[in-house]
């Protein structure tokens, strides 16, 4: 799961019935106030993920101009993927050649085998930094059940000093919150920028008013639950420069492999796999209108 770790992880419906779970009566209401709730919930992403599983799944990225469909195996040493499909279309020998040299260009350099997986471990400490924020820098509201589910709606707690820039931005959104009631884990977050965030005065630069992001969250076995839908969209400017990030995700198909792999043996397992067997490629392309109909 990384919503901030490209500015990450991590998407469709929730699932509770594919693991034979009977669906558990809700009271009314938490037992628990909003505020403690989500701290447990946090503590229970926080400890769970570090004895998490190591899984095998395609990511559907939507852009501007084309769908591309990639397939990703988790390793000790951070995920390493392939791209398969775009546009719903196997890729060119051209593309599969150019994968093949990217793969054994990052095997056969230590340099960037090192950078891979510095990457991987920022975006892991980024993760828990932002989870770190979410019992302190908003005010929580419950407001029902759905699915099986506490809903909480927040809002930026004004007396939270959020004193880096990771902070100041997650603290200028307000939105939504579901909780899975039963074993307390987040299971979606809906967000949005509220005013526009300036930085420096504005001199530095500013994040505009009505940006959001989304995600979803599934369970893929006993402790682990995986990002299985991905949204962000947010623009600003920095000094003169505006910007907009966009991000579209989903994710599927999970499977387990073998914990601990090395990258060698990631690489080795998504060659091994003939592509009429491969995850990924079974998996239908879903269009941007679908997918807009889904928000």
């Amino acid at each position: 799961m990384r919503v901030f770790c490209t500015v990450t992880g991590i998407l469709a419906a929730i699932a509770w019935s594919s693991f034979g779970f009977a669906q558990a009566t809700l009271p009314t209401q938490p037992i628990l106030p909003p505020a403690q709730l989500v701290r447990e919930v946090v503590y229970n992403e926080q400890n769970d993920h570090q004895s998490h599983g190591y899984w095998r799944y395609w990511i559907q990225r939507h852009t501007a101009s084309k769908t591309l469909l990639e397939e990703q195996i988790e390793t000790a040493d951070g995920p390493i993927s392939r791209l398969m499909l775009t546009d719903g279309h196997p890729v060119s020998a051209e593309v599969q050649h150019e994968e093949q040299s990217r793969l054994q260009h990052l095997l056969n350099s230590p340099s960037e085998q090192a950078r891979h997986l510095q990457d991987y471990l920022e975006d892991e400490k980024r993760l828990g930094r932002i989870l770190a924020l979410l019992p302190d820098a908003f005010l929580y509201t419950y407001a029902g059940e759905e699915n099986g589910c506490y809903k909480l709606v927040f809002r930026p707690n004004p007396d939270y000093p959020a004193r880096t820039i990771e902070a100041r931005i997650f603290h200028a959104m307000g939105g939504t919150l579901w909780v899975d009631a039963r074993m307390k884990r987040l299971v979606r977050l809906d967000a949005h920028v509220q005013d526009n965030l300036d930085f420096g005065y504005g001199i530095l630069g500013r994040l505009y008013k009505g940006g959001w992001f989304q995600f979803e969250r599934s369970q893929v076995s006993t402790n682990d639950w995986k990002t299985t839908r991905l949204e962000v969209h947010l623009m600003g400017r920095a000094l003169v420069k505006s910007f907009a990030k966009e991000t579209s995700e989903l994710r599927g198909g999970f499977a387990p492999v073998p914990a601990g792999m090395n990258l060698a043996q990631g690489m080795a397992m998504l060659q091994q796999t003939p592509a009429s067997k491969s995850a990924a490629t079974q998996r239908p392309m879903i269009a941007p209108s679908e997918l807009a109909l889904r928000r």
